[in-house]
Parts: structure tokens; C-alpha cells; sequence
């Protein structure tokens, strides 16, 4: 399970070549509703969201960066 899937998110899009200064997080989801989705569910959950043109997947497990519709990205 993620520890914080905020600080994951914002290392897959760094590894994309964004700058912490180039996007702000909070403009693209709610990460606190985010967290409190992955924690408190018991079954299978997936999130995805576009952030400054990258397309990510957020579970329990990881964040990956969606490419023509499909999760073919590295984990972080």
C-alpha cells in the first residue's frame, strides 16, 4: 500500500521532467480525498487523473503514468 500517495504522485510527475514549480497538484485533484479513497477502501480501486497533460493511475499499490489508454508505466 502507498505510505503517501501524494509524495508518489509528485515523484512520477518529476521522473516525467516536470519541475515542482511547473504544476501545482491541488489544481488537478483533491488529495486529500484522494488518500482518503485508497485508505478506506476494501475492495479494488483505481483513480486516474490528468495533471499538466500526464495522465496517472493511483492505487493502493502505485501510481502509473497512462499511455494510449493503457497503465504502461514504470511504478514508482
Amino acid at each position: 500500500m502507498l505510505q503517501n500517495a501524494v509524495i508518489d504522485i509528485i515523484e512520477t510527475l518529476e521522473a516525467c521532467g516536470l519541475d515542482r514549480n511547473d504544476y501545482q497538484l491541488y489544481d488537478a485533484v483533491d488529495v486529500d480525498v484522494l488518500e482518503q479513497i485508497l485508505n478506506s477502501s476494501s475492495g479494488n480501486v483505481e483513480v486516474q487523473f490528468t495533471g499538466e497533460g500526464i495522465r496517472l493511475s493511483v492505487t493502493p499499490e502505485s501510481v502509473d503514468i497512462l499511455i494510449d489508454d493503457e497503465a504502461n508505466s514504470t511504478e514508482q
